[in-house]
């Protein structure tokens, strides 16, 4: 039986010199896709953003409450996500706290924590091997709920930036055989409810295939 993963990451700033954060895991495995779709050419379901000439790399995380970042609780998900499923609630969460965003490509799946609880799950969209999505740590610079790209003409609704030169989480058509330019495309009824939760500086963190366990602690090196 397949078990469920969640992409998550966390860092904390050294008090005295130069101490680097990594931490990228997940818990929640997608669907696995049919070994036709990596033979099949892409369609471009869902382009980036906007539109400036270079790639920022990924932003350092400041000095951080490790609680904010130790996974305490997930979403009661039964089985795998599917292309366009989501999941969303908000009860085992406080009202208020620190939001992030992590994102697993190898899983296909975003997830949604406030202070550690799962607030939501979403199969996703991301970038094709020539636009690849980035890894990383970034934090959402813009919010745009009407946003239409200026480079393909195409609408992008709830589109959260990540990077300058386009990438960003927005609305899509998830299904089955589309890949994007690099950003990350979630359900329309899911990126409304991130978009209503998410704030400029909220980080979203991208990984790929790492793993880590309900009540692991931050690690730091």
């Amino acid at each position: 039986m397949l078990t469920r993963s969640l992409a998550i990451i966390a860092a904390i700033a050294a008090l005295i010199g130069a101490v680097a954060f990594v931490a990228t895991r997940s818990l929640r495995e997608a669907a696995p896709a049919p070994a036709a779709q990596a033979a099949a050419p892409a369609k471009a379901a869902a382009p980036t953003a906007s539109e400036a000439p270079e790639t920022p790399g990924p932003a350092p995380l400041e000095s951080l409450d490790p609680d904010a970042y130790t996974i305490k609780s997930i979403l009661p998900i039964d089985g795998p996500l599917k292309m366009g499923d989501y999941h969303w609630d908000e009860s085992a969460a406080p009202k208020t706290g620190t939001l992030v965003v992590t994102v697993d490509l190898a899983a296909q799946v975003l997830s949604v924590f406030r202070d550690g609880h799962e607030i939501g799950a979403a199969a996703i969209l991301f970038g094709a091997d020539a636009k690849p999505t980035p890894l990383g740590v970034y934090p959402i610079t813009q919010k745009d709920a009407d946003h239409v790209s200026n480079l393909y003409d195409a609408p992008m609704p709830y589109m959260l930036r990540l990077t300058n030169d386009g990438v960003a989480v927005h609305a899509s058509e998830v299904a089955e055989g589309y890949m994007t330019h690099g950003c990350i495309g979630v359900p329309l009824p899911f990126a409304k409810k991130l978009f209503d939760v998410a704030k400029l500086g909220d980080k979203v963190i991208i990984t790929r295939g790492e793993t880590l366990s309900v009540g692991e602690p931050v690690k730091a090196i």
